[in-house]
């Protein structure tokens, strides 16, 4: 059970704040999860909502990358809610079964493909030790570019914000999806 009770409809948001509501469910299907939180504070709901719907869906970081990265950063941060919400999106969007057991199971990395290895590395760097090593920050600027590594450390730190929010709120998953040992 959530300490708040989340905002999921129009009527709970003041007039002036509707349009960010509408913006929220007209991008995201519905208000729900993170959103449903940051509702409490509509200006920065509407920020983060941009950011989230540039990191996640016009950044160079195609889906496949993005979600093993964020379902690492989930990992990482143990929250149930975004590890339910986008480990389904990591499988769909060609994410290995062995990257995600990696990855949910805090297993190591060496037997995996040397993108993923990088991915998953960088993540866990970042958020254990707050710094990458310099062999893990090539391999990715060598491959992707740097634009494409200060996108994928956008969205990490994105996760990150989207994790405490979550795991503060106490906000869980959906009783029948895929949970997260914590």
């Amino acid at each position: 059970m959530p300490r708040v009770m989340p905002i999921t409809t129009k009527d709970q948001v003041a007039p002036e704040h509707r349009p960010i509501f509408d913006a929220v469910a007209e991008g995201r299907g519905s208000v729900r999860g993170p959103f449903s939180i940051m509702m409490f504070s509509p200006p920065m709901c509407e920020r983060v909502l941009n950011t989230s719907t540039f990191l996640r869906f016009q950044s160079s970081v195609k889906p496949k990358e993005g979600e093993l990265a964020i379902i690492a950063t989930a990992r990482e941060k143990d929250c149930p809610y975004v590890w339910a919400a986008h480990v389904t999106l990591a499988r769909k969007a060609g994410t290995r079964e062995e990257a995600i057991t990696a990855v949910r199971d805090r297993k190591d990395v060496g037997g995996l493909a040397p993108d993923e290895r990088a991915i998953i590395s960088y993540v866990r760097q970042l958020l254990r030790t707050n710094r990458v090593d310099q062999a893990i920050f090539d391999a990715l600027k060598d491959r992707y570019g740097v634009p494409w590594v200060v996108e994928l450390t956008g969205l990490i730190g994105h996760y990150g914000l989207v994790t405490g929010m979550l795991n503060a709120f106490e906000m869980a998953p959906a009783p029948d999806a895929e949970q997260l040992p914590v």
